[in-house]
């Protein structure tokens, strides 16, 4: 909009500039038509006095209106440069800011782009939680259905159980109970698990792929086979509704229907879960549902 009106200001500018050159034209031809008046010349030829005062005053008329004339010419011409001079400045004012428009869009679009791929990321790393988590959800499902069907810890494991008859029962042994392999814990019950946040429903207990893994009590193996997301997974039934679980191992070493005591070798412990650690994760269940072993274990 600045721009238009100086060009408005400009048009009227020049045509005011090319209304006075005519005029000064016409004044310069009516000046040269005058001539150059000569008062003693004037005063010797007889001519009539007043008529010379009257050619003279003409004369100096049109001095002073050509005089003034070429004042305002000029005073015009000024104008006109100080408007070519604003012109040019808003050109190169117009210019940077164009150039600066460019650069905040080429920006604007970086910015825009790294956006969508951290977008993207994020939407990729959502969906594949959702499918860990659906696939744990899937896993833990299936060993509910399977229960139900059969009736970061820092520390030290070194108390294992200890083989020999045990009279008690299960429901007794509460607090008394020792964690069926030695090692370290680096998982609890009821900690997100690490994929998707879903809570761990044991604990986990980090140890040398090969190392023995023993009952935790007297009881009889009702399952022993693989199943994805536990591995290698063993349950021992201990009677009065209690279950303990035993996953991940390398290998197992009972069968289905077998009896077993307390702190008899199980099974030896692995990564057969997926796990990126070898070791044992293991659960007590009762009535089907899972409680925190290390309520029931001393770890001394």
């Amino acid at each position: 909009m600045e721009a238009a009106r100086l060009g408005e200001r400009r048009q009227g500018l020049e045509r005011v500039i090319a209304g006075r050159e005519r005029s000064m034209e016409r004044l310069l031809v009516a000046r040269q038509g005058l001539g150059a008046p000569d008062v003693v010349r004037a005063a010797l030829s007889g001519d009539d006095p007043s008529e010379l005062g009257r050619r003279l005053a003409y004369v100096g008329y049109v001095s002073r209106a050509a005089a003034a004339l070429v004042a305002a010419y000029r005073a015009d011409l000024d104008a006109l440069a100080g408007l070519e001079r604003e012109a040019r400045a808003k050109r190169e004012r117009l210019r940077s800011v164009e150039q600066a428009s460019r650069a905040d869009r080429a920006r604007i679009l970086r910015e825009r782009e790294a956006r969508r791929r951290v977008l993207e990321r994020s939407a990729a790393e959502i969906r594949r939680q959702r499918r860990e988590i659906s696939v744990l959800r899937a896993d833990e499902s299936r060993l509910s259905r399977l229960v139900a069907g059969l009736g970061r810890v820092l520390g030290r494991v070194e108390a294992v159980p200890e083989k020999g008859l045990q009279s008690e029962s299960f429901s007794r042994l509460r607090g008394k109970l020792r964690l069926p392999l030695k090692g370290e814990l680096t998982g609890r019950y009821g900690a997100p698990r690490e994929a998707g946040g879903l809570a761990a429903k044991g604990v986990f207990i980090r140890a040398p792929q090969g190392e023995p893994v023993r009952a935790v009590a007297r009881g009889q193996v009702v399952y022993a086979d693989w199943m994805r997301g536990f591995g290698n997974l063993m349950i021992v039934d201990h009677g009065e509704n209690y279950l303990s679980i035993y996953a991940n191992a390398e290998s197992l070493l009972k069968q289905v229907g077998e009896a077993v005591s307390a702190g008899e070798t199980l099974a030896t412990a692995g990564a057969s879960g997926g796990r990126e650690q070898t070791g044992l994760y293991f659960e007590l269940r009762y009535l089907g549902r899972a409680f925190d072993p290390l309520r029931w274990v001393t770890l001394k």
